[in-house]
């Protein structure tokens, strides 16, 4: 008669650092923003309202609404590189108050048709991590 015999296998796990953790993070916010935007187009009578120079809601077209939205949705780009990029005191400050700020827009443009909701939890969600990895920053070994 055969047994077989079970063991547990210890998969390998290495400690990812808190920089590559925050650019992750804020990679899919980036992909987040830019599959809501685009489901968005489909949006009865939204393309329509664009060729008419309405902006999403905001009223019309303006260079200033345009480049607030660059500014706005470029700065998560941004966001990946600075996060792997700056030293770690104001890294961590900046990947606070720019999670804490997406945050909050998120909060306030998520409502209305059900893909921006759903997309509007996993963004909060991931800035809401962004906040809180930055918060608890592992702290260098005190030197000897």
């Amino acid at each position: 008669m055969n047994e077989t015999v079970r063991t547990t296998a210890r998969l390998e796990d290495h400690k990812i650092n808190i920089k590559l953790k925050l650019a992750a993070l804020c990679a899919r916010v980036m992909f987040c923003s830019i599959y809501a935007d685009y489901f968005a187009l489909y949006e009865p009578g939204k393309l329509q309202a664009m060729l008419n120079g309405q902006f999403f809601g905001a009223g019309p077209t303006t260079q200033g609404i345009l480049l607030a939205a660059s500014i706005m949705l470029s700065i998560p780009g941004l966001m990946i590189f600075l996060s792997v990029a700056l030293p770690p005191v104001f890294n961590r400050w900046l990947n606070i108050v720019a999670g804490a700020a997406y945050t909050a827009i998120i909060l306030t443009t998520m409502w209305g048709w059900a893909f921006y909701i759903f997309y509007g939890v996993i963004e909060i969600s991931l800035t809401s991590l962004v906040v809180w990895y930055s918060w608890r920053w592992p702290k260098a070994p005190a030197s000897t």
